[in-house]
């Protein structure tokens, strides 16, 4: 692992390994073979010797994509990294494309055969990548060093390319021509109206954020709420901007993780915490919120979500928001948590999706994000660091409108028993 104290660090590389001219010939060979076998969407390749070559899908294709390859470096790093090596090489500059989202939604349409990447020696860089997420799981000193890795980097960073309202989860778009920042109101009101938030209420949030949901449920419905984050730079800014808006009374901010929260409370949210749960600890997530709740309680979690055919596999494995974004990170599927709620009065009442929201809002958060460009470069960062976050906005992009992650407010109700 790296140093997390290092916004540029990644957590896990593939291990360097010099290959002899014969085997980068047979790497390449292999690289040309799989892209042989695509049946969806087309790419046109262009050598680092400067020939191009055509793969994929004949005549007009809904996805079509230019990838040339800068060096022959390119070929050694997807041997032994698979799709994590190819996204490293992406990093180092050693590729590009002309859309890195198509290319990303075509690898999506063609997961069977992209998975051939990820053997022979690259089973070795994601064996790697497995030790390191493992010991990235969520116990109480893993949930405050995966916390502080993501969202401690710089609350001027997010201030870049978050919306005023400072939420840094998919909003809803009521219509086409709405702003970022009227999706996230959009969105928070739409979790209180779940919540039938009343001005009586005492709320618990798990995952304060910068504060963006409290300040809203107590400016507008005129509830009490207590919030918690462990992230020290979020607590900061929070703690700020409620004072600021003059709502000390009505919203108590906590540092504290989630499991060490008492009282009971009527109403409960999370909004995309849960991803920084971790697969093994989402039955004490669920009985934690239990406890919290009074009975005839409510809560509301906002969650993505992977689909449930495809869970054990992903729970195998280590993709690349996890090895670079999110260490620690996990999404649950609908029956995972469904299953952790099992042995709590919870039950579920409600869902309601909304991926295209998601991908609208990383393409606002992208565009935001390339137009400060040279304000992410004066706070320190790195090119290398600009092309991660690039890669994170544009492959979240593309799972969302290939519909190989899903997004929701998910409503359990407390069974009064």
């Amino acid at each position: 692992m790296t140093d997390s104290s290092n916004p540029t660090a990644t957590i896990q590389q593939t291990p360097p390994l010099a290959l002899s001219k014969e085997k980068e010939t047979a790497t390449r060979g292999m690289l040309l073979r799989f892209l042989s076998q695509l049946k969806h969407g087309r790419i046109e390749l262009i050598l680092p010797d400067g020939s191009r070559q055509s793969f994929g899908e004949s005549g007009d294709s809904e996805l079509q994509v230019r990838v040339e390859l800068l060096s022959e470096a390119c070929y050694r790093k997807i041997l032994l990294g698979g799709s994590l090596g190819a996204a490293e090489a992406y990093l180092q500059g050693l590729w590009t494309t002309d859309d890195l989202t198509s290319l990303l939604r075509l690898m999506c349409r063609n997961l069977p055969r992209t998975e051939v990447l990820d053997n022979g020696w690259a089973r070795i860089g994601r064996f790697a990548a497995k030790i390191g997420h493992w010991l990235s799981r969520n116990s109480f000193r893993g949930s405050q060093r995966n916390v502080a890795a993501h969202y401690d980097l710089s609350n001027d960073f997010f201030q870049l390319f978050l919306d005023p309202t400072m939420m840094y989860s998919s909003g809803i778009f009521p219509s086409p021509e709405a702003t970022m920042e009227q999706a996230s109101v959009e969105k928070m009101e739409r979790v209180c109206r779940l919540l039938e938030l009343q001005p009586g209420d005492h709320v618990i949030e798990i995952g304060s954020g910068w504060g963006g949901f409290s300040l809203y449920a107590a400016r507008q419905y005129g509830c009490r709420i207590t919030t918690t984050t462990i992230s020290q730079q979020q607590y900061d800014m929070a703690g700020d901007r409620i004072r600021s808006a003059g709502l000390s009374d009505r919203v108590t901010l906590l540092q504290d993780d989630y499991r060490t929260l008492v009282g009971q409370y009527d109403k409960l949210v999370s909004i995309e915490m849960i991803e920084a749960v971790g697969h093994q600890y989402l039955p004490s997530f669920f009985q934690t919120c239990n406890q919290l709740l009074v009975p005839d309680g409510k809560m509301v979690v906002q969650a993505i979500t992977i689909p449930d055919n495809r869970y054990d596999e992903y729970f195998h494995s280590v993709d690349f928001i996890r090895n670079y974004i999110f260490p620690g990170g996990h999404l649950p599927s609908i029956g995972a948590m469904q299953r952790a709620t099992e042995r709590t009065g919870l039950l579920l009442q409600e869902m309601q999706q909304f991926p295209d929201s998601y991908a609208r809002t990383l393409q606002c958060w992208r565009q935001e994000f390339e137009e400060k460009r040279e304000q992410v470069l004066s706070l320190g960062f790195d090119e290398r660091f600009i092309r991660m976050w690039n890669y994170y906005f544009c492959y979240c992009e593309a799972a969302f409108l290939e519909r190989a992650v899903n997004v929701g407010l998910f409503v359990w109700d407390k069974q009064c028993y």
